[in-house]
């Protein structure tokens, strides 16, 4: 099999990243169990596991098979990737992340397929299940089946974005090993798209948070997870010099938890790699020259804990024209740097908020606006901007048609 590579940079890898705190199975993620395997592609055997049978929600490991069944259908001429998808009012009122499609609107087949990727998009993911087997809980029913196909035997889906469905969607760390396998032997060539580290979606760049990819060198993909109920879940494939190992964790406390763990596995099961060699701090790739409007997620010295949300914990967003502008200022480098700055104050107030840049003219001169959108409505847009002004930041709420 092909290797595909990951670059090696040097960079600082910092995060602040917080443990789940909701319900699984009747006790909070924080004191859910965790679970790992890890297998070997050459030998074809499991090196190492600890639970590895272990049931437990899969989250957005789940989008794996959505994908599988996804690139099956482009193999078989059954789907196209310029195809339109209609993105019914069930699949936009998903809970995020999501690529905040409306009712009634068409993403094409490629933009389904890397919003799954990148950013876990559980509106693109209901999106593809309705287009492919006419409803969420008869495409479940094709993943559970085209899951025993593969071998995975302990897996039962219910929809194509493993969003919890009460004790119904269910997993193990192996059968999630299996299904890596699966993706990079029957799809190689689609499973590249899994190195990915973001894309343009109308405009927006849209940035992923696989951080394991980027700061150990050699791996490619897979997939990250994270519900209340599943806790932090990671698949992860690794390339050292075409030795390569797919690891799961399923059940990390926080998402720094269970990258560090994925990264002891890996350097323990590759065969006399020390700790030194694969781990390489790495700045997060973007693609140049950025869009005029971009999604300003990546902070210096903290990540989203929500990013990856699948069953609540946080208020859910509708798709609403309201958003905040904190200020219109003359280079992109300031509009980022306020943003950094204050992001974490309207979070308190409405953890989903996005921030963004956006550019305008004015006499000649380009301006760039630096805003949050993500509002439910009027009010929680104001509440955003009265927590700002409280600390001296100006801010006013805008309608956008």
């Amino acid at each position: 099999m092909q290797a595909f590579r990951a670059g090696r940079g040097v960079r600082n890898f910092l995060a602040a990243l917080f443990a789940a705190g909701s319900i699984v199975l009747g006790a909070g993620a924080a004191l859910a169990e965790t679970s790992w395997a890890v297998f070997d592609v050459d030998s074809g055997v499991f090196v190492g596991e600890d639970g590895g049978s272990r049931i437990q929600p899969p989250a957005s490991l789940a989008k794996m098979m959505t994908l599988y069944i996804t690139f099956e259908a482009i193999r078989d001429g059954r789907l196209r990737w310029e195809d339109r998808v209609t993105v019914s009012r069930n699949a936009s009122i998903k809970i995020p992340t999501k690529l905040w499609v409306k009712p009634g609107d068409t993403i094409s087949v490629r933009e389904a397929v890397d919003g799954m990727i990148v950013v876990s998009a559980n509106d693109a993911a209901a999106a593809i299940g309705e287009h492919l087997a006419g409803s969420e809980a008869q495409f479940g029913r094709l993943m559970t089946q085209r899951a025993r196909q593969i071998g995975m035997k302990d897996t039962a889906f219910t929809n194509p974005s493993g969003l919890t469905d009460g004790l119904k969607q269910t997993t193990t760390a192996r059968d999630m090993a299996l299904l890596g396998l699966a993706l990079q032997r029957d799809f190689p060539k689609e499973y590249r798209l899994f190195a990915q580290p973001s894309f343009v979606f109308r405009g927006k760049l849209r940035r992923g948070h696989n951080n394991l990819m980027y700061r150990y060198g050699g791996v490619d993909g897979i997939k990250t997870g994270y519900t209340d109920a599943a806790g932090y879940n990671l698949a992860s494939s690794l390339n050292l010099n075409g030795h390569r190992l797919i690891g799961v964790v399923l059940g990390g406390k926080t998402a720094r938890a269970r990258d560090n763990q994925m990264a002891t596995l890996l350097t323990r099961f590759s065969n006399g790699e020390t700790v030194e060699a694969p781990l390489v701090a790495m700045n997060v790739p973007v693609p140049t020259p950025r869009p005029a409007v971009e999604i300003a997620m990546h902070m210096p010295e903290m990540h989203m804990p929500e990013i990856e949300q699948g069953d609540g914990g946080f208020p859910v967003p509708s798709l609403t024209g309201w958003q905040i502008q904190v200020a219109a200022l003359p280079s992109r480098g300031a509009a980022q740097e306020l943003l950094d700055k204050v992001g974490s104050l309207v979070r308190t107030v409405h953890t989903g908020a996005l921030a963004q840049i956006e550019t305008t003219s004015r006499g000649g001169r380009t301006l760039y606006r630096a805003r949050f959108e993500g509002f439910e409505d009027q009010a929680a847009a104001t509440r955003a901007c009265a927590m700002l002004k409280s600390n001296r930041h100006d801010c006013i709420t805008i309608e956008v048609p």
